[in-house]
């Protein structure tokens, strides 16, 4: 076992030090709540079936006998939760020598920093792998973001552009209006409306002027800034830190259970002494998984 002992934290240990850095970043935290719904689970592992409806229905004539229809399961999405989990241990002696704050205190502080690091990281990996790839994938068995979505009723849903695009007031535009335009597993139109667009650092700059100008964005004419006239993107735009493609964009929409984020275990701490060796070990633990359950609550492009 490895473990933190006065050799590794010699300065430390000397009298005279005016100060200790390196741990006091700032740091990216809880990103993902702009994605995902969170919800609890008592079980290893969580499953949840998207539903057909039914057809139009049909006019009756008089006295003909009435039209029946069937409803059917669509496709099944597993939550298999993972166990996340850190330690470090610090030797006796240089528990006994520290003349500064603990050294438990301090490195626990970093234990959790690493703790939530690595939740964003598989938070945005759904976003990241989105577009390409065998790991990341809805249910239907597609890419998240896919233009060949089938249905039960056989028609073809997209979530993203045909040709990828860059984040601009057409490709934004376009977007809005394809959302407006899915319908659900029968063909049927669903009222689901964009809410937010979620962007990397890079698109920060482009999301303000497309969101917040009163005028059109690069043109010498008089018109109006029309997706932020017709309010089409009412919560504006979230940067995630964690997205690695420079020039990915994505359309959070009003669609309801779309990317999940199950809970089994809360952050869990434990500590303890060893009696043979002295030395004294701290733990941290939480088991969660992420996915996605209906492709349509998010619209992306990976850009052109």
């Amino acid at each position: 076992m490895a473990v933190i002992s006065r050799s590794q934290a010699l300065k430390e240990l000397l009298p005279g030090l005016n100060a200790l850095f390196g741990l006091e970043y700032g740091k990216y935290e809880n990103q993902h709540t702009e994605i995902y719904e969170t919800e609890s689970s008592d079980r290893s592992f969580e499953e949840e079936v998207k539903l057909s409806g039914f057809n139009a229905a049909p006019v009756k004539q008089e006295g003909a006998t009435v039209a029946y229809d069937t409803a059917q399961e669509s496709f099944t999405v597993r939550y298999a939760h993972e166990t996340v989990a850190m330690a470090f241990g610090i030797t006796e002696e240089a528990m006994e020598d520290n003349l500064y704050e603990k050294l438990s205190s301090r490195y626990t502080k970093a234990m959790a920093k690493s703790m939530a690091y690595t939740k964003q990281v598989k938070a945005a990996a759904w976003l990241n792998n989105g577009f390409s790839g065998s790991t990341y994938l809805s249910g239907d068995g597609q890419n998240v973001f896919d233009t060949g979505h089938v249905t039960v009723g056989g028609a073809s849903i997209s979530n993203r552009p045909t040709t990828a695009v860059d984040l601009n007031e057409t490709s934004l535009e376009a977007a809005v209006i394809s959302i407006q335009a899915w319908t659900d597993e029968r063909g049927l139109l669903i009222a689901e409306m964009p809410r937010k667009l979620i962007i990397p650092p890079a698109l920060q700059f482009v999301a303000t002027r497309l969101l917040e100008t009163e005028k059109r964005v690069g043109t010498a004419d008089n018109d109006i800034n029309a997706i932020k006239s017709n309010g089409v993107i009412p919560e504006g735009y979230r940067v995630n830190n964690f997205l690695t493609d420079t020039d990915a964009w994505f359309i959070k929409t009003s669609v309801t259970n779309g990317f999940k984020h199950f809970v089994r275990i809360g952050v869990q701490t434990s500590n303890e002494g060893d009696f043979d060796t002295g030395n004294f070990r701290y733990k941290c633990r939480e088991r969660y998984s992420f996915g996605i359950s209906d492709y349509l609550a998010m619209y992306g492009s990976p850009g052109a």
